[in-house]
């Protein structure tokens, strides 16, 4: 009942924040130091007040492991980010994250020594496909516009070598996060809301090197069209509203993805949180009447393959329709 609670929360939070995210940048686009402060400060107000008792409760697990996951976390965010300076188009970014599913299945081979079906790695190769396939479609309609001359030369090869060796590094550090989490919960036991209030605590001081560019933001968030809130009938900026619904919306999203790192391996809670970037890319392309090309619709069907053969739910089907007799014939 947890897990397919916290699917919920994942994929109905997420595919929401997309739509508030969307629409914040489309009408104030490099507006992410202010989103990603106000969802962290969020996140960790709540957990002071609920998860810590204003501090009193002491953490399960180590506070130092956490600097350890924290460390990790703000690590892969900045080198992704830094990446695109070194002439990494979206298009090639967007599939190396979309590769971490990958990435996972290769570090839990090396470092927990675990071992998948064949059908197991199947399932992986079609999603990560499928959401490569739709990912470089949608990438390619978006920069369109924006094509220019390619530079020629050797230093330019140097340089983009560097980016992708970059985005390698962060890609494997972050399935490394994951099977570190997954590490912690078999020793000190699931304390996800504790790992939800830790993880977006201790980075705070971090964005008092943006306070500049987030205080120009807020400024700017202020002066937006004002509007009516539906259900309280409160005036507020528009920005300021669309900031609001991301930053719940967050919370939702970001609470499921916790509690499923605490109830599942960390190869389903990867493969959850690919599957709903994957819809979340559908919702955006259908919500804002974006292209959806044939391309589009096979990635999308490779991604239902790729999804029915990890959960095993064709054999199940197929035992059903077999009956208890063909269960028993096969016992024998």
């Amino acid at each position: 009942m947890g897990t397919a609670f916290a699917i919920v929360l994942v994929f109905v939070g997420c595919c929401c924040n997309v739509v508030s995210l969307e629409l914040l940048v489309r009408q104030f686009p490099g507006c992410g130091n202010i989103v990603t402060f106000a969802q962290f400060l969020f996140i960790a107000l709540e957990g002071f007040i609920f998860e810590t008792k204003f501090g009193t409760k002491k953490p399960a697990i180590p506070i130092r492991n956490y600097v350890i996951m924290v460390t990790m976390f703000f690590t892969v965010s900045v080198i992704n980010n830094y990446a695109l300076n070194f002439n990494i188009a979206m298009p090639l970014h967007m599939i190396f994250r979309s590769g971490s599913l990958i990435a996972n299945m290769i570090l839990g081979i090396i470092i927990l020594k675990k071992r998948y079906t064949a059908s197991k790695y199947l399932s992986i190769a079609l999603i990560s496909a499928g959401i490569f396939i739709c990912t470089i479609m949608s990438a390619k309609q978006v920069n369109v516009a924006t094509e220019g001359s390619e530079e020629q030369g050797f230093y330019p090869l140097i340089h983009w070598l560097i980016g992708i060796a970059m985005l390698t590094f962060a890609l494997l550090m972050s399935a490394r996060m994951g099977i570190f989490q997954e590490t912690l919960y078999k020793q000190y036991g699931k304390h996800s809301k504790e790992a939800l209030f830790y993880n977006h605590c201790l980075p705070l001081p971090g964005f008092l090197l943006l306070c500049t560019d987030i205080y120009n933001h807020a400024v700017h968030f202020s002066h937006s069209t004002p509007t009516v809130v539906p259900v309280v009938g409160v005036t507020m900026p528009i920005l300021w509203l669309f900031l609001l619904i991301n930053v719940i919306t967050q919370y939702v999203c970001i609470r499921g993805v916790f509690i499923l790192t605490t109830e599942c391996a960390s190869l389903t809670v990867t493969l959850v949180v690919t599957l709903r970037k994957f819809l979340s890319l559908i919702i955006s392309i259908m919500y804002f009447q974006n292209p959806f090309t044939t391309w589009h619709w096979v990635g999308t069907a490779v991604v239902f393959l790729g999804t029915l053969l990890y959960t095993e739910v064709l054999s199940s089907v197929w035992a059903a329709l077999r009956g208890p007799g063909g269960k028993a014939k096969k016992a024998e």
